[in-house]
């Protein structure tokens, strides 16, 4: 499954415990990454400074359903 256009749920539902650049501590769940676009695109994923689970992260129909909205929900569930 590609990425899907206009969708970023998981650069906002994820939390990273990692240092992102710009981020020392990371992000809590529910918080939009500050790298992530106003077209919901990543600006550091061609980068190395990304964290490792943003990396292993697959945008797969499990994780990110058909929607954004169901996959916030999946998601955030999976971080409950």
């Amino acid at each position: 499954m590609e990425c899907r256009e206009n969708c970023g749920a998981c650069c906002i539902a994820l939390s990273i415990s990692s240092e992102i650049p710009g981020m020392p501590d990371g992000k809590p769940a529910g918080t939009k990454c500050i790298h992530l676009s106003d077209d919901y695109r990543c600006e550091i994923y061609d980068t190395r400074g990304k964290p490792k689970v943003c990396t292993d992260f697959t945008a797969e129909p499990d994780f990110c359903g058909t929607t954004q909205e169901e996959a916030m929900k999946i998601l955030f569930s999976l971080s409950e």
